[in-house]
């Protein structure tokens, strides 16, 4: 046991409904374990554990780390790409970056970018889009393994409407999903996604199989994208003329489910919404995404029927690593649809929420005892504005507010993996 205690203002959420905020708090974690002791009122803490080494941080609010439920990793160079819809921007942008990906120099280096950046921002579990290149995937975990980071990822199943270097085969894609599920799938903090980029790209024959492979590999995840776009949407009513809906596609060949994450589903209908519901399916909201790339304003209220919704920031349609900018924009959209992002939803939703959403919630997201002790230190000052912003804030609604709309990687000073530190802000000159 090495048990170590940081104070400061502590918040974390026991559901959507139950936010536990210690004005004057301590976190405290076994470092050798990478888990969470507990956490509590600074002075009660201290009475129960008077020898632990304790870290003090001054105007700062520590909380779970954030997580992320839908990012590619080879898109870090494809990030603020001038001028396109969905898909002459993968077409001109996207297909083009991924292509390099067969390198495992080029892999290797944008993944511990990625990695990174994701730490450099607080975030420190992500739903992940690969490449279609088994090796690429390969490279992404291994890095992850090294920083023991609890990240999810899968290779992209691709056979059709792409670059001839990024199509794999209907059986080639059975055989590096399946090698990569075994391999790396609940390998310590690693766990794997059934990963077919959307329907326009695969044949039906590879969506058969993606089911299977589904059902096969029971605890696997699924990740692909619905709805964005209305060209796509169009698109894909072409390919699979027999189907009512996009989602139907995805549900004939057995792709929903409550460890499915569909990204988007800007333009879903209530039938849609029904049958995610009955299956426990989940929706990512992109909210950055889906602007920049003109794609359309997501309903995160008044839902038809029922639906978990988690927040992404979808980099690099997305346009910031920041779970805080990510959620400013998200905050936008819902002005302009008429209802109200209510910040502790907001940081609800970008921890235990987003776990949740990812069924890791009794492994992270908030911190109760046993948890793994993955947390961010969230700096008040981080910029003058913030710091000025910040000092006329009467309650904790106003503070978590300025705080998502002003904040960015600024406004990370340090980042925990499992209890040891893995990033610290650089000291301003």
């Amino acid at each position: 046991m090495n048990y170590q205690g940081y104070r400061g203002r502590v918040l974390h959420f026991l559901d959507e409904q139950t936010p536990q905020y210690f004005a004057d708090g301590l976190l405290i974690t076994d470092t050798d374990a990478g888990t969470v002791i507990g956490c509590g009122d600074a002075a009660t803490m201290l009475a129960q554990y008077p020898d632990i080494h304790v870290t003090q941080y001054d105007n700062a609010l520590i909380m779970p780390g954030f997580i992320d439920t839908h990012i590619h990793y080879p898109q870090v160079d494809v990030i603020a790409s001038y001028g396109e819809q969905l898909l002459d921007w993968l077409n001109n942008y996207t297909f083009p970056t991924e292509v390099n990906f067969a390198n495992t120099d080029v892999a290797n280096n944008a993944a511990e970018f990625f990695l990174q950046e994701l730490l450099k921002n607080g975030t420190t579990t992500a739903l992940v889009f690969g490449t279609v290149h088994k090796s690429a995937v390969d490279a992404f975990f291994e890095i992850s393994q090294r920083l023991n980071t609890r990240m999810i990822c899968g290779k992209v199943m691709m056979n059709r409407h792409a670059p001839e270097a990024l199509c794999d085969t209907v059986e080639s894609s059975i055989a590096d999903t399946q090698e990569l599920i075994d391999r790396w799938h609940n390998n310590g903090r690693q766990l794997y996604a059934i990963t077919p980029r959307f329907a326009i790209t695969s044949t039906p024959e590879q969506l058969a199989a993606a089911g299977q492979l589904m059902a096969d590999n029971p605890g696997v995840y699924m990740q692909t994208h619905l709805a964005e776009n209305l060209d796509e949407i169009a698109f894909v009513k072409e390919l699979f003329p027999e189907r009512k809906s996009y989602l139907d596609v995805y549900d004939h060949y057995g792709l929903l489910g409550e460890r499915s994450v569909f990204a988007h589903c800007v333009h879903l209908d209530a039938e849609d919404y029904q049958r995610m519901s009955e299956t426990g399916s989940k929706i990512s909201f992109c909210p950055t995404s889906n602007l920049f790339l003109g794609s359309g304003l997501f309903q995160l209220d008044d839902q038809p029927f029922p639906v978990d919704v988690s927040v992404a920031t979808d980099v690099g349609g997305g346009t910031s690593f920041s779970m805080l900018q990510t959620m400013n924009e998200a905050y936008k959209i819902c002005q302009l649809k008429g209802s109200k992002l209510a910040p502790q939803r907001a940081f609800y939703m970008m921890t235990l929420g987003n776990a949740k959403a990812l069924s890791v919630d009794d492994k992270i997201g908030n911190f109760e005892s046993g948890k793994e002790a993955d947390f961010v230190v969230l700096d008040l000052a981080g910029t003058d504005l913030m710091k000025r912003r910040q000092s006329i804030c009467k309650t904790l609604d106003e503070t978590l507010f300025s705080l998502m709309i002003l904040g960015d990687d600024r406004a990370v000073r340090e980042t925990f993996v499992a209890g040891r530190s893995v990033w610290t802000k650089p000291e301003a000159h």
